[in-house]
């Protein structure tokens, strides 16, 4: 039996599948991986989130490097490895996505938003950072982009950000306790597109594995994860995605 047909038969005798995401499944709809070599993390230094509270100047860079951006991000659409993913979800196969991207690209493919579980944040919109208030990026540009006018919150005058986790900022507590309770409930997780090297979101699929789940690693190099692995492919993710939905 090869390693697709193997693959294949996990999920067929899995009854709670869950699926954890890093930014190797959303370069085939053309979004860039930030940390590859000649990323933009590697041409622009990330701006920290102290940096951001504390300094205007920064929050105007950060609010020029998302609207550069905008027109790759905002054109991505989902590939056919989250079009998979959302088959098995429609199969009722997957419970939960878990992912370190910030595209809404998994929500796009079909999957509804409260079974999407993004540990770093959204970068589709923006929200207020004292209340929480939702705030659409349309609302935001019509005042950055003539007159770099700083968006604020309109309805507790707080600071508005992207709706992403920056460097330097809290990890999401309620998401960080629902992937880990995800993580413990799975008898199958896989781990697609992700390095598995940036904590504590790579401790998800560890944990599933020290509770008794399988664990199959999807991702075109080697992780530091392959080792407890039930099944490592490094081969293309969508073509390997939908070679077994």
């Amino acid at each position: 039996m090869d390693e697709i047909q193997t693959f294949q038969k996990m999920i067929e005798g899995s009854t709670n599948i869950v699926v954890f995401t890093g930014a190797g499944i959303s370069t085939e709809s053309g979004i860039p991986d930030f940390r590859s070599p000649g990323g933009l993390w590697e041409k622009n230094r990330p701006i920290d989130f102290s940096e951001f509270m504390s300094s205007p100047e920064a929050r105007k860079e950060a609010w020029r490097r998302k609207f550069a951006m905008e027109e790759v991000l905002g054109n991505a659409i989902p590939n056919s490895g989250h079009l998979a993913i959302a088959k098995l979800y429609e199969q009722q196969k997957i419970g939960a996505v878990i992912t370190q991207n910030i595209d809404g690209l998994h929500q796009a493919s079909g999957i509804p938003e409260e079974d999407v579980i993004e540990l770093h944040g959204n970068t589709t919109y923006a929200k207020c950072l004292d209340c929480h208030e939702r705030m659409s990026l349309d609302a935001v540009k019509v005042k950055f982009i003539p007159d770099e006018i700083l968006p604020h919150c309109e309805k507790c005058g707080g600071i508005v950000k992207t709706a992403t986790i920056s460097f330097g900022q809290a990890m999401p507590v309620a998401e960080m306790r629902r992937a880990e309770e995800e993580a413990l409930n799975c008898d199958l997780m896989i781990a697609i597109g992700s390095s598995l090297v940036v904590y504590p979101a790579a401790d998800i699929p560890v944990l599933a594995r020290q509770n008794g789940a399988n664990l199959v690693i999807l991702n075109r190099e080697p992780t530091p994860l392959d080792g407890i692995a039930t099944l490592t492919l490094n081969r293309e993710i969508g073509e390997t995605l939908s070679a077994v939905t």
